[in-house]
């Protein structure tokens, strides 16, 4: 079992996620008020600490002494719990501090989520108010918090079974939903939940790095809206992802979720497709559909990982196994090749009729034996080229289909399977059509930590998200850092310059920046009037070149006819030249052009695109795709948080969908995928020695086999020099 048990726990959440005396602010008899139910669910579920109910009206609350105030309550309380209105929130805070309390749940709404500037003003007063009396708060705007290992269920939630999955939710309601899928599975239990709400002070990050530390959660949780500082959450989760596996579901992956999450919690969803890529690159399990969230946090926190993506199937009937086979192709996974060793041990306990290739479909040889799909299982699992393996069909539901007397090789070969789990580095998961009704045989694998799923689709997403957590976890290990790059002076004065006039960096002093950090770039000249035309056709002879215009005012050259393409010898460029300068003021009367850039034109091959961003939530990310019109077209992009290692880099050209191309396609050649490789680890460690590098567009890069050609630049500049705090975001 994977946890934190005896690691230090350095966060401070410990001491109030784990409370050992709880007040609750607006206690009451009333059962519609959220202070009864919280009264309720401490003293049914047997909270074994103080509570201090807080009500100025009555003496007692069902049946435990109340106090007035905070301020009349013997010694201090760990947790508060705030059940009043809004506008009460930032007072109380102060209460809280001159009673050292540690830390305060707010329930109410009515804060920055509205909108409105009285809400936002009032969330700015609980903060200033929570710092001065050194309080961290849960929320605004919770569903509130459960310790169920520690008898703490303030939401009185009913038949909730603790367990060793941490949970955090944006969503109430997607905690009952979570809460209730938990009971009708009967198998699955909670460590601690918190609704981070608004995040005024308490943030995904810190919430992920105590259920890091928590001893009883072996898997976390969390139902995101929008991060606020989605930075720090990645270099938390970078940490704890290597300790214990992190499922994440992110909602607003459409534009109307996202207006949605703004309006919820008031917090930026971000780009959802690169909101995801850049939590796989710190090893978070995502879930793309809300039902797969529980199956994938069950099979992870069980599992844990598996080697790599190499399935085998073994099941007892053939459609099964076809959409088996469907579903691993379409979640990235693959068939594992079985040995020809493999194939003769099962084919001499198999039926002829038997397939014993991938997927192993027994054709009735279990029917009077079920136990024999254990023997199945144990063979395919000691195949070197296998991973995880896969039982699909309808084991657990033998002697209800066919004979009573076939239950004692059911039982038979429950207990093979949990021996074999147990001996074997390599998972198994159960897909079984008897498992809503959870016959004796699969009651025994659950008990045994074993998973069981009724839904094919479930059984995989866990099988890849055990595959890929374990190839995460390997290329992790022992992965060497990318050298730090230095920045050059004459470049800082280059930006330095560009600041002071407003502009951003030319196309040259772009390509200039990228050649001085190694990056090819081809050979290129300015000719500022046609006099200098003569020395460059000189320096580039008759090879066709592509001309453009230089100018801080028109950005895009090709609209203003400022791009001239395979102009051969000086008087061809005088041609071009003159055309290029007509029609580029004829766009931009007011334009100031510096004049038209000559660089031989690029070498077939094919085009994709880097791009750099500043993103708000994550700071500096790398955008990979194929390049000039087919990236808006497509959208087939990859992201990746900078600074990026090896192995975020490599995994960018294998994610995209057109990665074939790159492979080469119809007789051509592949190209270099190491120099693509290198040049992503080049513009990582630039944009990192360049905080004034706020945006970034390298499209197209002509892709070769033998290499690659940076043909088109640009480089947005900060309009001020970044503060610290801004330059590493």
């Amino acid at each position: 079992m994977t946890t934190m048990a005896n690691a230090t726990q350095s966060s401070p959440l410990h001491g109030f996620l784990a409370p050992n005396s709880i007040a609750i602010v607006g206690a009451s008899a009333d059962p519609t008020k959220r202070g009864y139910k919280a009264m309720v669910g401490l003293i049914k579920d047997g909270y074994a600490g103080t509570i201090y109910p807080i009500n100025p009206k009555v003496d007692r609350v069902l049946g435990v002494k109340a106090y007035r105030s905070l301020a009349d309550i013997p010694g201090t309380a760990d947790l508060a719990l705030i059940c009043t209105p809004a506008a009460s929130v930032p007072g109380l805070l102060v209460e809280c501090g001159k009673k050292g309390v540690k830390g305060a749940v707010v329930l109410a709404s009515g804060f920055r989520e509205t909108g409105r500037p009285d809400g936002i003003k009032l969330e700015q007063e609980m903060l200033a108010a929570a710092h001065q009396s050194g309080v961290r708060v849960i929320g605004p705007n919770t569903s509130g918090m459960f310790n169920l290992h520690k008898k703490v269920n303030l939401l009185a939630l009913n038949n909730v079974k603790a367990g060793d999955i941490g949970l955090i939710s944006q969503s109430g309601n997607m905690l009952l939903a979570l809460v209730l899928e938990a009971e009708r599975n009967g198998h699955v239990g909670f460590s601690t939940y918190a609704g981070p709400g608004n995040q005024a002070d308490i943030g995904f990050n810190d919430y992920l790095r105590y259920l890091g530390e928590d001893p009883h959660t072996r898997v976390a949780t969390l139902y995101v809206e929008g991060f606020r500082d989605g930075r720090r959450f990645l270099d938390a989760a970078r940490e704890i992802t290597a300790l214990k596996p992190v499922v994440v579901y992110k909602s607003g992956s459409t534009e109307a979720g996202q207006r949605a999450a703004s309006s919820h919690t008031g917090a930026l969803a971000g780009s959802y497709a690169m909101t995801v890529d850049v939590l796989r690159q710190v090893g978070v399990s995502v879930v793309q559909h809300s039902d797969e969230i529980l199956p994938v946090a069950e099979g992870l926190g069980l599992l844990q990982k598996a080697r790599g993506k190499r399935v085998a199937v073994v099941a007892d009937g053939g459609g099964q196994a076809t959409i088996a086979s469907d579903r691993l192709a379409e979640a990235g996974l693959e068939l594992a090749e079985l040995s020809e060793t493999t194939r003769r041990r099962l084919g001499e306990i198999l039926f002829p009729q038997a397939s014993l290739v991938n997927p192993v479909d027994v054709a009735g040889s279990s029917d009077a034996n079920p136990a024999l799909l254990a023997d199945c299982l144990e063979i395919v699992a000691a195949d070197d080229d296998v991973d995880s393996i896969f039982l699909v069909g309808m084991f657990g539901g033998y002697y209800t289909r066919f004979a009573e007397d076939l239950l004692g090789g059911e039982m038979r070969g429950a207990e093979a399977m949990i021996e074999l789990a147990r001996r074997s580095d390599k998972p198994l998961i159960v897909y079984s059509l008897y498992a809503p009704v959870n016959p004796p045989a699969l009651r025994r694998l659950h008990e045994a930590g074993l998973p069981v799923y009724s839904s094919i689709e479930h059984a995989v997403r866990v099988l890849a998200a055990l595959g890929e957590r374990g190839i995460y976890l390997a290329a992790c290990t022992g992965q060497k850092a990318v050298p730090t790059v230095v920045p050059e002076r004459a470049a800082q004065l280059v930006f330095a310059d560009a600041q002071a006039a407003g502009r951003d960096l030319f196309e040259y002093e772009a390509k200039n920046l990228l050649r001085t950090h190694g990056v090819a770039v081809p050979e290129e000249l300015l000719a500022g009037s046609a006099e200098d035309l003569a020395s460059i056709a000189a320096r580039f002879g008759d090879q066709p070149l592509a001309m453009k215009v230089v100018s801080k005012d028109i950005l895009h050259k090709s609209d203003a006819g400022g791009v001239k393409l395979n102009v051969r010898g000086e008087a061809g460029m005088r041609v071009a030249f003159d055309e290029i300068m007509a029609a580029s003021r004829a766009y931009d009367s007011q334009a100031v052009i510096k004049g038209v850039l000559l660089t031989p034109m690029a070498r077939k091959g094919v085009e994709v695109i880097i791009g750099v961003i500043r993103d708000p939530i994550f700071g500096p990310v790398l955008m990979f795709g194929l390049g000039g019109i087919f990236v808006e077209i497509l959208e087939d992009v990859a992201f990746r948080a900078i600074p990026l290692s090896p192995h975020d880099a490599s995994s960018m050209l294998e994610q995209i969908k057109s990665r074939k191309i790159l492979a080469g396609v119809r007789g051509e050649a592949a190209v270099d995928k190491a120099a693509l490789v290198d040049l992503l680890l080049k513009v990582s460690s630039l944009v990192e020695a360049y905080p004034e590098l706020i945006e970034l567009d390298l499209n197209p890069v002509i892709a070769r086999p033998d290499g690659y050609a940076v043909v088109d630049a640009r480089i947005i500049v900060s309009r001020k020099p970044l503060a610290a705090k801004e330059a590493c975001r």
